[in-house]
């Protein structure tokens, strides 16, 4: 078992899915709202997309669900979409804007 705590690597894990139109992963977009730990290890994990009309959006949502899944020590997941805030770029870390040509 790792050695980072389960939170970690769960931010770890969502640093390695990426929008596919875009060339930045979807915590340095500022797409995750959330990251909520409930009992049995289980993880809710609030997000929202660049877009509500977004064409990636089940394959995005579905690789967060199945790469947390996958961690070890992980119990039930469960993603929850929103568009409350609405996604703009401010919400980007300074790393992503930098990436995306924004600073």
């Amino acid at each position: 078992m790792s050695e980072l705590p389960l939170r970690d690597r769960i931010e770890e894990a969502l640093h390695t899915i990426y929008d596919p139109e875009l060339p930045v992963d979807i915590f340095e977009l500022g797409l995750i709202y959330k990251i909520q730990m409930m009992e049995n290890n289980g993880v809710h994990i609030y997000m929202t997309l660049t877009a509500p009309a977004c064409p990636a959006a089940g394959e995005i949502l579905g690789e967060v669900e199945t790469k947390v899944k996958a961690l070890e020590g992980v119990g039930e997941v469960e993603v929850r979409l929103t568009f409350d805030p609405p996604w703009d770029r401010d919400m980007m870390s300074d790393e992503a804007k930098l990436e995306m040509g924004f600073m």
